[in-house]
């Protein structure tokens, strides 16, 4: 008797397509015809989902993962269709070798039945690449589609914070368009981008997504042509903050604007000045080395605090607008505080301390633990053969006793780790780092990774003007 795992995949509302209710059953009935059994946490389906390459199918990916351990799962996919597996012949290929040749477990196509001979092969080539054909098709079809109705003026795309779509035309969300009303006349009357977007949080107010705000999309906010009546379109499908693409096509729209063209331009003057006074960021820029790089969080959201100029660290979700406390702090402060606080906390013993597991005792837990998963499928399995009427009753509890029993050795063979923290060793080791933190000719970098070896995170507290550390052992 074989199992075998089911992957079904709806992409669109073409009628093509059957529905994963549909794709179940007919996998279902060829599994019976064919005596496969197929366990409920053997079926994956990726809904609403594109074939053309697998980073965003969940349950594809979860699929595959489950495929690869030991012993061997499933025997075989069953699939509707091959084009329900992929419509990119590279990844097919890479897959369905992978499977088939290394974890010997074959992909099946119920509705597309071929043989085992070279024949086949070629048979199945062509499918596959009829299904990659279809695929790039269709996406041209769409997108010539969409750039036709954007040339109309028409809607093509989730509507901006401000509008909802009706009958393929932008309507204004009267309650939104108030927002952004707000936000072109702070910008006009001197407020940043930041304050703005910290003062909509304040409010409780999400954005179209129902997440907070930030500067960086106040920025598309203030960007954005829809707000004048026209749409802003790239034929190419890339979505950019390049506003000034050559590729970018700007069509008046047949909605209703929400600004007048006289705030929208004296909104862009003062984006177009700002431009000008700021310095670009630069790109692949190395880490900054400092001491504390990567260890202090806001005691307002948790956020880190990163290095702002030379002379201090911020919260960097308030520097985004998303948290409503500054947390800035002077860079030589803060580096004196935590190594005082390190000192004194070491000499008179006041921390705790936190346990950290070492590696090999943490793989070997995996490794049991996945064991104990393997025989948890097993005893699915027997109880599904039972059910199918493939085992007798005794058949059944006598597998069942077996695969108990090795379940509970398994739990009993768990190692054990019994961490014995002394904080007297754990500060004469760590209390000599000190001195080595104060010395100038010590680099920051390798003051950084000294600190990492035993603290786990430093907290600022604003209010108090304090900080609170987390040792690690």
């Amino acid at each position: 008797m074989k199992i075998a795992a089911a992957y079904v995949r709806v992409s669109t509302d073409d009628q093509t397509e059957l529905s994963p209710t549909s794709q179940m059953k007919q996998i279902q009935e060829y599994a019976k015809r064919n005596k496969i059994i197929v366990p409920e946490q053997f079926i994956f389906a990726d809904e609403g989902i594109s074939g053309k390459n697998t980073k965003k199918r969940t349950e594809f990916n979860r699929m595959i993962g489950i495929a690869k351990t030991k012993p061997k799962p499933f025997d075989c996919i069953l699939l509707w269709k091959y084009s329900r597996f992929a419509r990119n012949r590279e990844d097919s290929i890479v897959y369905k070798s992978m499977l088939r040749k290394q974890l010997g477990i074959d992909v099946i196509s119920i509705t597309e039945a071929i043989g085992d001979d070279k024949m086949s092969i070629l048979i199945e080539a062509l499918i596959e690449a009829m299904d990659e054909y279809y695929s790039i098709n269709l996406a041209e079809e769409v997108k010539r589609g969409m750039t036709e109705r954007v040339s109309r003026g028409e809607a093509v795309s989730v509507p901006a914070y401000g509008y909802d779509i009706k009958d393929g035309k932008y309507i204004i969300n009267e309650q939104e368009a108030l927002i952004i009303r707000q936000i072109f006349d702070d910008f006009c009357n001197g407020k940043g981008q930041v304050e703005i977007a910290k003062n909509l949080n304040a409010l409780g107010i999400k954005t179209k997504r129902g997440k907070l705000w930030e500067n960086r999309t106040i920025n598309y906010v203030l960007n954005n042509p829809v707000y004048i009546g026209k749409i802003r379109w790239n034929p190419n499908g890339i979505t950019s903050t390049n506003y000034d693409n050559e590729n970018i096509m700007i069509i008046d729209g047949i909605h209703t604007p929400i600004i007048s063209i006289k705030v929208w331009n004296e909104s862009h003057e003062k984006l177009s000045l700002l431009k000008k006074i700021r310095k670009p960021r630069e790109k692949n820029k190395p880490n900054p080395n400092y001491m504390l790089y990567g260890l202090v969080r806001c005691g307002n959201c948790g956020g880190t605090l990163t290095r702002t100029g030379y002379n201090g660290l911020q919260c960097h979700k308030y520097s985004h607008g998303k948290c409503d406390t500054s947390h800035f702090i002077g860079m030589k402060k803060i580096d004196k505080m935590a190594i005082d606080l390190i000192e004194t906390t070491l000499r008179n013993g006041t921390f705790s301390l936190t346990p950290k597991r070492n590696s090999d005792h943490n793989h070997k837990l995996e490794l049991i633990d996945k064991q104990i998963q393997q025989e948890k499928i097993k005893l699915n399995r027997v109880k599904e053969a039972y059910e199918c009427g493939i085992d007798t009753i005794q058949e059944y509890k006598t597998t069942k006793s077996k695969i108990m029993l090795k379940i509970q050795e398994l739990e009993q063979s768990k190692p054990t780790q019994d961490i014995k923290i002394n904080k007297k060793q754990f500060a004469k080791k760590y209390l000599p780092t000190v001195n080595t933190l104060k010395c100038i000719d010590v680099s920051e970098t390798d003051k950084n990774k000294l600190l990492k070896q035993f603290v786990n995170e430093i907290i600022y507290h604003r209010s108090t003007d304090e900080i609170e550390i987390h040792y690690f052992c």
